[in-house]
């Protein structure tokens, strides 16, 4: 059975699979984040929550990674957590998506378009991946930034209900082929500079 990739490194940052060892620290960055957040996230609604309720949630994410499905990522800078990340299998077979989100205190650095440059990376190391894709609100105008900047291009807008306070209910849908990739990485090896990024639904 094939797995999505736990850890991953690139350009200074890791994205490693969440523990259950994590879930204090996560429990405190999700808390320092709730006001960032909230408006574009769904499951913050489910926020705040017990710490041992973290602790389940992290055993099932373990659980759907151990039977192949998909993976959430920490994203870590000099050790500290400056967002999650993951990629997600729900757009059926040969595709995967990215989803994100960056720690307030670490806005700004275009550690979103890293984040999402690495796991596009990895995405295609999967066998039977062909594309990628990056979502969001089209009120969430900063997350744009994200996949333009790493060469997606905007293949869909389209109405759907919203799901957090400050969406409009239009999905912005960003694509890229394993082709187009590969050919953008080599001919702009930077393409994963910052940006005006930086957060997205993980």
């Amino acid at each position: 059975m094939s797995r999505l990739p736990e850890r991953i490194e690139g350009e200074g940052v890791v994205l490693r699979r969440w523990q259950i060892s994590d879930a204090e620290a996560l429990q405190r960055a999700v808390a320092e984040n709730a006001e960032h957040l909230r408006p574009w996230m769904a499951w913050m609604a489910e926020e705040p929550q017990p710490l041992q309720q973290r602790r389940v949630l992290i055993a099932e994410w373990e659980r759907e990674w151990l039977d192949g499905g998909d993976v959430r990522l920490g994203v870590f800078l000099d050790g500290q957590i400056a967002g999650s990340c993951g990629l997600h299998g729900r757009l059926g077979p040969a595709a995967l998506e990215i989803g994100y989100w960056i720690h307030v205190s670490f806005v700004r650095r275009g550690l979103a378009t890293i984040a999402a440059g690495l796991l596009t990376d990895a995405a295609f190391g999967v066998p039977g991946i062909e594309r990628v894709q990056i979502h969001h609100d089209k009120a969430n105008a900063a997350s744009a930034g994200v996949p333009r900047s790493l060469g997606y291009r905007l293949a869909a807008e389209r109405p759907e209900a919203p799901t957090a306070p400050a969406e409009i209910g239009i999905e912005c849908a960003w694509l890229i082929e394993r082709d187009h990739w590969l050919h953008e990485r080599s001919r702009a090896p930077q393409a994963g500079t910052p940006a005006h990024d930086d957060w997205f639904d993980a």
